[in-house]
């Protein structure tokens, strides 16, 4: 079933600010060294501001794998250096049953390309359109796996920025994998930018002060409600930023809350939508353990849902190994003909965590 909210598009970014000088975790994955002659480009997944997202088949192990490809150019008109590097930085670090994993980068004169999971089972978005709303513990199910997602990525000082429904995808069994790192940075202390998706900001964001890793959690919040009711919590039919930011802004006094949903559901929602951050669930003297031993959350057995040992209450439906129908079509343009050409590299210097390889076989 179709509903009135759009796939949200992320804000413009203002520029950074520095990054703070921690020491970063060490990659747990070897890093791999790929090229472009190493697959064969079988169909895009997705387009954006910068590229697109090809499924792709290993010519060498048969796998299927998603490439993300980015001109360059245009990230660098688009002032996105950091946040680009930033994404590579982090990803290399991350390794969780929840979140995307990147296999390896490289770039070409034109293009920088990260390798990474094939999910086949679409975005979580597409599901909940289908479904207008999720019954309770559907919702609980989804919202304790990105719980289990953010308090590690926390662990590592990652503020992630950008939790949604479209950058949640579904593997074939039905567990999630958070993907889209593009505003993600190692954060220890606090930060300042503004970037995210307009419904899921927090308020401290909006009025653009100074923040920490618990935004992630204020928009665990409105992810909550928006799977419960299939609508943000101060969605409007007619977008109109000023009025969403004066809703926001409110706190969850604002709100009006469907009659369907659970007393508990509702405190846990305000807990983590609570405007004074030092006040929010995830954010205490607890961390996440106040989110975990909500009541909301009572039945949840975490050491199972960790292992991946409980049945998720969706399986896609997918025919076999690089089956993409789970996604939308997008017209291919010819694009991945354009790959790999050679030609002058103005912004190469800009991304050095992407190492060159060449279009030649091995």
């Amino acid at each position: 079933m179709e509903r009135n909210k759009p796939k949200e598009e992320p804000m413009e970014i203002l520029a950074e600010d520095p990054p703070p000088v921690v020491e970063r975790p060490k990659p747990r994955r070897t890093k791999g060294h790929y090229r472009l002659t190493d697959f064969i480009i079988q169909r895009t997944l997705g387009t954006g501001s910068f590229g697109r997202v090809h499924l792709v088949r290993s010519k060498h192990n048969l796998l299927f794998y998603a490439i993300k490809v980015l001109n360059k150019e245009r990230v660098v008109k688009m002032k996105q250096i950091e946040h680009t590097n930033n994404e590579m930085q982090v990803l290399e670090q991350v390794q969780h049953p929840f979140i995307i994993n990147l296999w390896g980068t490289f770039q070409d004169a034109a293009n920088l390309y990260m390798v990474m999971d094939f999910v086949p089972g679409g975005e979580l978005f597409t599901l909940l359109r289908r479904s207008n709303r999720f019954p309770d513990p559907v919702a609980k199910f989804y919202a304790a796996e990105v719980a289990l997602a953010l308090n590690h990525l926390h662990s590592l000082d990652i503020i992630y920025r950008d939790l949604k429904p479209e950058n949640i995808l579904l593997s074939a069994d039905g567990h999630i994998k958070v993907a889209d790192f593009g505003f993600a940075k190692v954060c220890a202390t606090t930060t300042w930018t503004l970037c995210g998706t307009p419904d899921y900001l927090a308020p401290e964001i909006v009025n653009q002060q100074r923040y920490n890793k618990s935004v992630d959690w204020y928009a665990l919040g409105v992810l909550i409600f928006e799977m419960l009711s299939g609508l943000p919590p101060y969605h409007q039919a007619e977008p109109n930023h000023m009025i969403l930011y004066e809703r926001i802004t409110r706190g969850p006094t604002y709100i009006r809350w469907p009659t369907q949903f659970d007393q508990k559901a509702t405190d846990i929602i305000r807990k983590l939508m609570e405007s004074d951050p030092s006040k929010r669930y995830g954010n205490m003297q607890h961390g996440a353990g106040d989110v975990f031993a909500h009541p909301w959350f009572r039945e949840v057995d975490w050491a199972k849902l960790a292992g991946r040992e409980i049945t998720a209450p969706y399986l896609p439906r997918i025919s076999g190994d690089g089956d993409a129908s789970a996604f939308e079509k997008y017209p291919d343009d010819h694009a991945a003909d354009m790959y790999g050409l050679p030609g002058p590299d103005l912004y190469g210097e800009a991304f050095p965590g992407f190492e060159y390889a060449t279009t030649e076989t091995v």
